[in-house]
């Protein structure tokens, strides 16, 4: 089996030992793994938020890091926030 394109970088034999493990693991621990990444690149979002932002309240980091990974119609919709008239760069569209 041949590594996706976007594992050029991965040696072949540790891909396939990684697949091998991915195969094997139940779906509830694919589901728990799953979310910890996406709570783990969240956490990441809020970090580059605060040291871009460390006077915001955190009201503001709320959005701003929201902004990160919503696109813009949704933030202004969701929270009346419009992460171009906050300075964020164009938020995510």
């Amino acid at each position: 089996m041949r590594p996706a394109q976007e594992f050029t970088d991965t040696d072949p034999q540790a891909m396939e030992v990684w697949l091998s493990l991915q195969r094997q693991m139940p779906l509830g621990q694919k589901l728990v793994a799953v979310l910890e990444a996406s709570r783990f690149l969240l956490q990441m979002y809020e970090a580059g938020v605060r040291l871009d932002h460390p006077h915001a309240s955190e009201r503001e980091i709320f959005l701003r890091t929201a902004a990160r990974h919503l696109d813009r119609d949704l933030m202004v919709r969701a929270y009346g926030w419009d992460p171009v008239l906050h300075d964020h760069p164009g938020g995510r569209t």
